[in-house]
Order: C-alpha cells, then structure tokens, then sequence
C-alpha cells in the first residue's frame, strides 16, 4: 500500500482532489490563464502538453514517487491549477509539496495559503510526516518568497541539479520543516488568511 492514498481535502472553498484525464480542459485553461507556460522557471504545460502533464503525473503516482491534486473552486468547480506531493520517503517519513501552479488571477489570494494548509495538516496530522520539504529554482524568487512565508527553512542550495523546460540547467533551493515547527506555521496562516480574507 502506498504512503499517500487518494484523498479530497477541501477548506475555505477550495478543494485538491485527485488529479486524473477528467481535469485536461481546465487545467489547459488555467494555465492559458497568463500564458505560464512561458515562465521558464515553472513546470506548467503548454495547451497541447496538458494530457501528456496529466499523464506523466498519473505514471508517477502509479510508481509512489508523486501524488497530483488538481486545485478547484467549490463555488464554481473550475480547475485554478495543480499541486503535488512528490519524492515521497516513506521509511523516514517525509514527503515534499511541489510541482505547484495557479492560473494568474489566483496567484497572491488565498489559494495558495489554503492549499499549503491542507497539504502540511494532511502530511504531518494524518500521514505522521516528521519532515516536508519544498525545492524551487533559484531565479524563482516569488516562489522562494511564498515557501519562506509558509515558515519553511531554507536548508541550502543543490548546484548544477536539474534541467528548465528551455534545456538550461538551474540551480535547486531546499527548503523543510519539521513536525515541531508545524503548530506554529500553522497558526500563523490561519492568522494571514484570516487577515487577507
């Protein structure tokens, strides 16, 4: 039996369910949504690579090695984009959240706060996780900006580590944080949110 087994978890009107072919037209639309496939510091496929994303995600849930949720606005049902438990550690209890996008209008809502709450309170509440860790390029700065507001700790830098979409070979920033340093980080978004809200 797999570490990570299929699971809904909704709150604050969003919803991660798992991710499958059902959700290849609004995960095309949410990534036409400001054009990400573009950046070349992300993973967001382009409108004709979204069934192949898909796939891929589903090959590697399949080999335990990541578990993609597709994002959902309860109101509406639209997809408003893809997050991930991936290089999951079983035997050390560990996981890390990644492979993480958000069409261009949810980008600096709640969303991303409410999704990290989900993800961290399923993987150290009920999973038992004693580490999460989090990993993004080095020129993504929103993204190392969004990591360390979660309470996450940088634990450094892994060089020459993996190849961008554009065939250049980036630079990976670590972060984590441990089962003891959940309860305050928890704390301080549901304060955040409740604040932004």
């Amino acid at each position: 039996m797999s570490f990570v087994q299929p699971i809904v978890l909704s709150d604050h009107g969003i919803r991660l369910e798992p991710l499958t072919l059902s959700h290849e037209a609004g995960l095309s639309e949410a990534a036409a949504d400001g054009e990400l496939w573009n950046l070349r510091i992300t993973s967001v496929p382009a409108p004709d690579e979204t069934r192949a994303y898909i796939q891929t995600a589903l090959a590697m849930r399949e080999a335990a090695e990541r578990f993609a949720f597709a994002v959902i606005d309860e109101a509406s049902g639209n997809v408003l984009g893809s997050t991930s438990y991936h290089d999951i550690l079983p035997a050390v209890k560990r996981v890390e959240i990644g492979y993480t996008w958000y069409a261009q209008r949810m980008q600096r809502s709640h969303v991303n706060t409410t999704c990290k709450l989900l993800m961290m309170g399923h993987a150290f509440d009920t999973l038992g996780c004693r580490t999460v860790g989090w990993r993004t390029d080095n020129f993504n700065f929103a993204s190392q900006q969004a990591i360390e507001r979660l309470g996450a700790r940088k634990d450094g830098v892994i060089r020459g580590h993996a190849l961008r979409r554009d065939g250049t070979i980036r630079d990976t920033v670590m972060y984590s944080m441990t089962a003891g340093e959940w309860p305050e980080a928890k704390a301080q978004l549901l304060y955040r949110r409740a604040r932004h809200a």
